[in-house]
């Protein structure tokens, strides 16, 4: 019903450049430790009603994907 976590999408994006490094030659133990840099809030309405539960509206207004 509400998930908050990484942006998996931002996070795939850098793979490519990981995989870039080590095909260069780079040891992957060489290679820093990239922390998410954004955090999602996601609300599932949908799910919400079907459940019964009412969703804040401070909630809803910080949410960054809303799911009807």
């Amino acid at each position: 019903m509400i998930s908050y976590g990484p942006d998996y999408l931002q996070m795939n994006q850098r793979a490519p450049l990981y995989v870039n490094q080590i095909v260069k030659g780079t040891k992957p133990a060489d290679l820093p430790v990239k922390l998410p840099t954004k955090i999602s809030l996601l609300v599932n309405l949908k799910s919400a009603k079907t459940l019964g539960v009412a969703v804040p509206l401070p909630l809803l207004v910080r949410a960054d994907e809303l799911i009807e």
